[in-house]
């Protein structure tokens, strides 16, 4: 494993050890230097465990030498990484013709005394560091080691739901009244509110139940939050988002100015209200203010910030209000403490009392702080001595600076008290730009790529690094951002306060380096290891002639600049992160073949509509991920990338020689079209590794080979069924025909946990394999027409927490009963058709988990349909269909249903959607449901 305090020490013993072997015995010159430098570097590396136990009590003296030791065993690795390639390429060489083996044989035997002298010179830099831990007499100092205990799973993270609140009624309930003023009168005055305080204080938490709570009472609404550095274009793309109601295509880039434009175009006639979080400068405000148009209407804006001077500047009229918000009292701040602890906010044990004040009391009342050290002791022992030892240690690991810097000495108790191999995952985030959304997938991968995580008995890398992920989440390090209807969390954000601190350990560690941020000066003490550059935040960007990147493992770019540094000088990378680069072109890029250490590369960048066709030189590769360019064909050297576990790219045309690619676990999205070969669909059934498929199907029923094309493809459908696969999404447009499905996929994929259909065609029934998946939690299908028999086969799926049931025609004429035995994990519904029906009819006790339900109701037909019954509902959309009835039928059914809302314990928050023929509009929203950025992370 790579870890950032101890490097690569692990992974060079292990290349060491391999140089010893027989594959290596004609080494001769340099056997007697590598067996020293392992066994040197193996002692080296168990007092490195040792010292990274207890990392936060080491002298400066100790420090040192294990700073310089991380940084000799990268340069090691490098050396031994060329080693082996040179080696490689001799032994291709017997193979090839006499003249040109001759030539590469002179070649490899440069390359090999070149190395050969490295290994020499690195052999003097190992006995220097043996010398100085020798003369320094490290192996006879003592340190006390920190320790990990197991996180306790019961404990939810309570701050972030609304049951968990503590102290929040009162503030959030002065802030409603406060908003509300002036509702009812004749002329409804748009008002400012604005939320000021120091970091830490909740200001986003308390602004957020506000929103939850009016958010009904508005016909359109948005909540965004800023940074230090904002991308003003993001920001109001997402403010557009919002209060349209529908997502933006990520192509359709437009300036400020238009984007400004058709946000007032939508707002000057709605009353909204939205939510501006974070604001650190007045320009970034002016900007957006010009976006909220100014009505009469009754509009709201709650505004979030740091700072007296912008809180003042956002409020500048005379019915506008600046809100201080204040700490906890002491009341609740024990409240969440203990709750966050123990589960209660009653519950502590006497001989903690004590000691629980008086960390209490060095948390001043900040949720956050309360938060961190409470997430801190709920992973120890109820012990006097565990918790005087955290009360002690708060404030003395760092400076004595007020404000943000003792926030930062807090939060870094958490970070001492991670295991080793978590402490590196965390510190990896400092990578991404402030208040990013990070995705999960693409962390865990970029995690494996960087060697962070370490095989456990063959347990697959994907899943623990799934399993370390949850573990800073549940710690409460990371900021869920979208959890999806299983519960999981797919994305996060790191906190403001906890990625400065992370920012400053990687700089402490050389373990990252970060240019863009304007606040920043950059700092070269190393030469770089991992090289992050935000183009965004500061677009003039330039790295310092004394940069040494030769020996970067790893290069993260946002954004673009025309002098970014060349990828010919990042020899050594092992990931590739480039994303919103419009303009670079393909020839950025010809220079990926001479990056032999390349195990991550993720290219969104539009303009791009080629790669190499040396790609598969790349032997190390694992994730390709090129979604959001034009390339919709790949290198034919693809299929030579052994270890390649995922593939990513829109639209993709089949390579020949796909069933090479053994270890592919994911392949997204491929065409099947009339230019496609069939021989490569049957070659998909080979790849038993395959765990996600996404298929574009466009063969029409006219195409002469489509035989060959459908029996092809349920041949590996069906193999891959036998073999690993778990999701699949199958993708067409209009006429193109699905019905192959309906019988022939059998035996069926026994462990498919996802199936979902975006296609025009509907099935006449529900197709015999899907009721025997027992394993599936998400079913996105289309059925025509929806029959009782069909519901109760959906009904029986005893894991399905999620279902999008389509009809392209009428309700059904007879009412559908779901009655109390049928789907009783289900969390989330999706019920559609498009013109007048019965619909359904829950029975008492029906869908006993149910939160979310979206389900058409015919503004005639009156309410008759049992959501009283519904005891879980957060959530309920309804999609009222006018055709034939009087505004009076659909104000009726509309009290009809909240009247039924009411009744419910969680008062569910209510959307309407009225639709006469195809046009729909969005009415209003009430209630106490969730936020709508949640809803539609589910889908």
């Amino acid at each position: 494993m790579v870890s950032a305090l101890a490097g690569v020490m692990t992974s060079v013993i292990g290349k060491l050890t391999a140089l010893l072997g027989e594959e290596y015995a004609k080494l001769k010159g340099v056997h007697r230097e590598v067996e020293f430098m392992k066994d040197e570097l193996s002692s080296m590396n168990a007092l490195l465990q040792r010292l990274a136990e207890a990392d936060r009590d080491l002298d400066v003296q100790t420090k040192e030498w294990r700073d310089q030791v991380r940084e000799m065993s990268y340069d090691i690795e490098d050396c031994m990484d060329d080693f082996m390639k040179s080696l490689g390429q001799t032994d291709s060489a017997q193979t090839a013709g006499l003249v040109q083996s001759v030539v590469q044989q002179l070649k490899a035997l440069r390359a090999r005394h070149q190395i050969s002298s490295k290994i020499q010179g690195l052999k003097a830099r190992v006995e220097d560091a043996s010398k100085r831990r020798m003369r320094y007499k490290l192996d006879e100092r003592t340190f006390e080691p920190s320790i990990s205990r197991a996180i306790n799973p019961r404990l939810p993270s309570l701050y972030a739901e609304p049951d968990g609140l503590v102290g929040i009624d009162k503030p959030r309930d002065e802030l409603i009244k406060c908003l509300m003023e002036g509702m009812g009168a004749s002329v409804q005055q748009q008002k400012v509110l604005s939320i000021v305080g120091p970091g830490g204080l909740g200001k986003t938490t308390l602004a957020n139940e506000v929103y939850r709570k009016l958010e009904g009472q508005f016909q359109c609404r948005a909540f965004v939050s800023l940074s230090q550095q904002p991308d003003v274009n993001k920001i109001l793309r997402n403010i557009l988002s919002q209060v349209c109601q529908q997502e933006l295509p990520s192509t359709s880039v437009q300036d400020e100015g238009k984007l400004i434009d058709a946000i007032r175009e939508v707002l000057k006639n709605k009353r909204y209200l939205v939510v501006i979080d974070d604001i650190w400068s007045t320009q970034a405000w002016k900007i957006i203010k010009c976006s909220l148009f100014l009505n009469d209407l009754g509009s709201r804006i709650m505004t979030t910030t740091r700072s007296i001077d912008i809180a003042k500047s956002c409020c500048s009229r005379r019915h506008d209000r600046v809100y201080e918000i204040m700490p906890l009292t002491t009341a609740n701040s024990k409240g969440l403490f203990f709750k966050r602890i123990f589960g209660s906010e009653d519950i502590c044990p006497p001989q903690l009392e004590e000691i629980s004040s008086e960390i209490l009391k060095k948390c001043g009342g900040s949720p956050l702080a309360i938060l961190t050290i409470a997430s801190l002791l709920a992973n120890k022992d109820s012990t006097n001595e565990e918790w005087k030892w955290v009360y002690n240690s708060i404030g003395s690991t760092l400076g004595k600076d007020p404000g943000v810097e003792e926030m930062r000495r807090i939060l870094s108790l958490s970070y001492d008290d991670l295991p080793h191999h978590l402490k590196t995952c965390l510190l990896y985030l400092s990578i991404f730009p402030e208040d990013y959304e990070i995705e999960r997938d693409r962390l865990i991968r970029r995690w494996i790529a960087e060697g962070f995580i370490d095989t456990d008995g063959g347990r697959d890398l994907e899943e623990i690094g799934e399993c370390y992920f949850n573990d800073l989440i549940n710690r409460s390090m990371l900021e869920p951002v979208k959890i999806q209807y299983d519960g999981q969390v797919v994305s996060c954000r790191v906190h403001d306060m906890i990625l400065d601190l992370l920012a400053s350990k990687s700089i402490e560690e050389n373990f990252a380096t970060f240019s863009g941020n304007q606040n920043e000066i950059l700092v070269l003490r190393h030469k770089i290891r991992r090289l992050s550059l935000n183009y965004y935040a500061q677009e003039h960007t330039m790295l310092p002639s004394t940069a040494i990147i030769s020996h970067c493992r790893s290069l993260s770019i946002v954004g673009y600049a025309e002098k970014m540094p060349s990828l010919s000088k990042f020899r050594v990378l092992r990931v590739l992160d480039i994303e919103n680069g419009e303009e670079m072109e393909s020839n950025c890029f010809e220079h990926l073949r001479t990056l032999f250490q390349l195990r991550y590369l993720r290219l969104h960048v539009r303009s791009i509509s080629a790669l190499p066709e040396q790609l598969g030189e790349l032997q190390h590769l694992r994730t390709l991920d090129m979604g959001w360019t034009k390339i919709t064909k790949m290198p034919k050297s693809i299929v030579q990338l052994q270890h390649l576990t995922c593939l990513r790219v829109s639209n993709l045309e089949l390579p020949e020689g796909i069933g090479n690619l053994q270890a592919l676990q994911e392949l997204s999205d491929i065409k099947v079209n009339r230019h496609s070969t069939a021989s490569c669909l049957l070659e998909l059934g080979s790849l038993t590794k395959l765990k996600i498929l996404g298929l574009r199907w466009s063969i029409v029923s006219t195409h002469g080979n489509e035989d060959t094309f459908v029996d092809n493809l349920v041949s590996s459908l069906r193999k891959l069924g036998r073999s690993s696969l778990r999701s699949i999404c199958i993708r067409s447009y209009h006429g193109y025909t699905m019905e192959f499905l309906l019988d022939s996929w059998f035996p069926s994929p026994h462990l498919m946990q996802k199936f979902q259909m975006g296609t025009y065609y509907n099935f006449p029934r529900i197709p015999p394999w899907i009721a025997s998946l027992d394993k599936l939690t998400y079913l996105d299908i289309n059925i025509d027409p929806v029959e009782e028999e069909a519901l109760e086969i959906l009904g029986e799926l005893p894991s399905l927490l999620f279902l999008w049931l389509t009809s392209k025609s009428a309700a059904p004429k007879q009412r559908l009963v779901v009655s109390s035995s049928m789907f009783v994990r289900l969390k989330e519904l999706h019920f559609t058709c498009w013109s007048n029906g019965q619909g359904l009819m829950f029975e008492a006790g029906a869908m006993p988990r149910l939160e979310k339900l979206w389900v058409p109701f015919d503004a005639g037909s009156g309410l008759d349909s049992g959501i009283q019954h519904l005891s879980s509902l957060t959530h309920l959309a309804v999609e009222i269909i006018c055709v034939g009835a009087t505004a009076r039928d659909v104000e009726a059914l509309e009290e009809a249903i909240r009247g039924a809302a009411r009744l419910l314990p969680n008062r569910p928050a209510v959307e309407f959607r009225t639709w006469d023929d195809e046009k729909m509009v969005v009415e209003e929203e009430e209630g106490q449901g969730v936020p709508e950025e949640e809803i539609h992370a589910s889908g």
